[in-house]
Order: structure tokens, then sequence, then C-alpha cells
């Protein structure tokens, strides 16, 4: 029998944007599914040291969002929405984004960082959390991601 395998994409880097790809990825290696997440483009600020803790809750042109468009641009607005998300998410006893990394990893999932958004972002390797196990490209996310379900969140 073959094993299963998911590659997720992670392109965004909001709070609301990055749970789903690590929740579908901590899924898949609790049913015993091979996984690995790509982090690109704003999806790199979950792997990088200086950003983890601080994802806002993209607000702006979200039409799920429960107040008008013209209130979600005001400053401080990002904020508040990921801090009532993060207390939310503390009363569910979700871990956080951080420690959601940690537990993948101890899981064997795989984390990469995108190359061609590392450049665009003027990031390096050591900007990223020590989790991730190396940067690729694309053509090296096809040769992983083969036989493969992708998902793109």
């Amino acid at each position: 029998m073959t094993q299963r395998k998911v590659a997720i994409v992670c392109s965004k880097g909001g709070l609301d944007e990055v749970y789903p790809a690590l929740i579908l990825a901590n899924g898949a290696r609790m049913a015993g599914i091979e996984a690995f997440v790509f982090f690109t483009f704003y999806g790199l600020d979950a792997i990088t040291e200086s950003k983890v803790d601080h994802l806002h809750v993209n607000m702006a042109g979200n039409p799920s969002m429960p107040i008008p468009t013209v209130l979600s641009g005001l400053p401080g607005m990002e904020s508040l929405a990921a801090t009532m998300m993060k207390k939310k998410m503390e009363d569910l006893d979700l871990p956080s984004v951080r420690e959601m990394l940690d537990i993948l990893d101890g899981a064997g999932a795989e984390l990469y960082a995108c190359h061609l958004a590392m450049e665009m972002f003027g990031r390096t390797k050591d900007d990223l959390i020590k989790q991730c196990k190396e940067v690729i490209t694309v053509g090296d996310f096809y040769d992983m991601a083969e036989g493969a379900q992708i998902i793109f969140t």
C-alpha cells in the first residue's frame, strides 16, 4: 500500500490564514499521512522568527468580517481582531502558531520556505524559526509533492 502524502501551500500571513494550513498538516500527521508545508509570499511570516508571534487578522477585503469594510481599515483594528481571535483560541485550548509549528515538527511534518519569496523579502535562513527544514525552489516543491494531494491555503 502506498503511503498517503499531502503538500500544503501557505501563501498568506494573517493569523486567520495561517491556522488552516497548520491544522490541515496536523490532522494529516494525526491520521498517519505524510505532510509538508511550503511557506511562500506572506505565508513566510508564519515561520519568520521576528514575525511568528505577531500575526494579525486581515480584515480589509474580507467579506466574512462582521464589521463594515470602512471600519476594518481604521488603525488598530487588525490588532484588536487578532487579540480577540487569540483569546477565543485560548478559550478553545488551541496552541499558538509557534506552538503549532513545534507540534508539527515533533509529529514529523516538514516545513519549508520558498526560495524566491525569501529573495523577494530579503530574508535568509537565519531569519527563520529552527523548525524550518530548508529553503527550497518551486521545482523542489513539485519534486517533493509528487504523488501528494496539494492543498493551497
